[in-house]
């Protein structure tokens, strides 16, 4: 049973008759006793006339998935199969981060009819996000008390990764097709794939004279006397089906949260950006998500396939409060593929000490393979380090000083074995990763 404030309100209302019969032979007490089983006894007869919450059957309609920071509707239909007409309130008891609102909602389902409480789910929250119970309160004609119920209906929305930044998408696909030859604009030493010939322009490398072609545009050797010699030069196309593996760390450094989002869910989101460009490039991309063991895995997939497997299958992965096993990494790798590949590990970069066996591990890798490693940086450092107003500030600068120090420290630590590194912010990341992988695509590395 649940009283509701009309409830409340009827019993403070007795001021009137108590005052009323305080002279009278029943008494103060007696009229307010009286006037208690006046406001129990309605309160009991609207509770018989309520319908019964427990007859009521709730069926759900959930979309399966929805973009993190987008919208979706979540339908629950209520039956009533009752003869008594269901007024009250309905709760949809979703997790908190799956933004579920309102949160609660008015019901009015006529006997034997059927109606849709619709709730707008907003999740902040990547992953599956679930409602287990439903409910639901039915209150009488005179809305002074009701019967409340909940009733298991469950039901789960996964929320995939937002990929915000596809919309760098775009300008990066026009520098792959500007290397791809399909503008105007060529440039030696973006392949090693012999694409066509051309008339040379100044500032061409001249190693890229193809002197063969220039003998025959102007007549063969033993001509003399004509018009002046032109030269022609050969253009290169980008090499197409290379392999690009990308690893995710998925350890306890992977769970802070920079600028309000988690190192994992910058990863993801670079990992996105740079396996989409390079599907349009022609190349291979696998993806796994690791710590101590494979969280998540992709591979084979081309084209639509390739977005839609990974984004359903980082949706559901969280980062684990462990050390990841960097010298499990190789072998990781080789079960991947077994020629020579860009291989991204998507990782923080702080201190030595923390990075110690990522830094053994890597000439292993280095030796074989072109190897980036993905890093994000802490905005909050560098204003920190800027930031010396007074003492307090002085002592908070110099830490964000040694911690800037040490992650550079490290980053030259791992060019010395033949890596690579891209730092950026979490904005800035996956364009800059994107950025250097069409670097290497120009310079004919990859």
């Amino acid at each position: 049973m649940a009283v509701t404030g009309w409830f409340v309100l009827l019993v403070a209302l007795g001021v009137v008759p108590v005052v009323l019969l305080v002279d009278t032979p029943l008494g103060a007490v007696g009229a307010v006793a009286l006037w208690l089983l006046v406001c129990v006894l309605l309160a009991a007869l609207d509770l018989a006339l309520a319908a019964s919450p427990r007859a009521v059957r709730l069926e759900r309609d959930t979309p399966g998935s929805v973009r993190l920071t987008e919208s979706a509707r979540a339908t629950l239909l209520v039956t009533n199969p009752g003869r008594r007409t269901l007024r009250g309130i309905i709760r949809d008891a979703w997790e908190p981060s799956a933004g579920a609102s309102p949160r609660r909602q008015r019901l009015h389902v006529p006997p034997r009819e059927r109606r849709a409480v619709v709730t707008t789910l907003t999740p902040w929250r990547r992953g599956e996000r679930r409602a287990a119970i439903a409910t639901i309160r039915a209150l009488g004609p005179m809305r002074l008390a009701g019967r409340q119920a909940s009733i298991r209906v469950p039901g789960a929305i996964t929320v995939l990764p937002e990929f915000a930044s596809r919309k760098h998408l775009p300008s990066r696909l026009a520098k792959l097709r500007e290397l791809d030859g399909r503008t105007a604009v060529m440039v030696r030493g973006q392949g090693t794939e012999f694409d066509s010939l051309r008339e040379y322009v100044r500032g061409d490398d001249v190693r890229s004279i193809d002197w063969r072609a220039t003998a025959r545009r102007s007549g063969g050797p033993g001509r003399s006397g004509g018009p002046a010699q032109t030269l022609m030069v050969r253009t290169w196309r980008p090499e197409r089906d290379r392999h690009v593996v990308v690893i995710v760390d998925s350890g306890r450094t992977s769970a802070a949260r920079i600028a309000d989002e988690t190192r994992i869910d910058t990863a993801f989101e670079s990992t996105l950006l740079l396996s989409a460009l390079a599907d349009r490039a022609g190349d291979r991309v696998d993806v796994a998500v690791f710590d101590r063991r494979v969280r998540g895995r992709v591979q084979g997939a081309r084209g639509a396939e390739l977005l839609t497997r990974l984004v359903e299958t980082m949706a559901p992965i969280d980062p684990e409060l462990l050390e990841t096993d960097w010298s499990a990494v190789p072998s990781l790798v080789r079960s991947m593929t077994s020629q020579r590949a860009l291989v991204v590990l998507a990782t923080p970069l702080e201190s030595p000490g923390a990075t110690r066996s990522l830094l053994a591990m890597l000439p292993q890798l280095t030796a074989k393979h072109l190897v980036v490693v993905a890093s994000v940086t802490d905005p909050a450092l560098l204003e920190a380090a800027a930031d010396r107003s007074d003492r307090a500030s002085v002592y908070r600068a110099a830490a964000a000083e040694r911690a800037l120090l040490d992650a550079e420290r490290v980053g030259a630590a791992v060019r010395r074995l033949g890596g690579d590194v891209v730092a950026a912010a979490p904005l800035d990341l996956p364009p800059a990763l994107a950025d250097r992988y069409l670097a290497y695509k120009a310079a004919g590395r990859l």
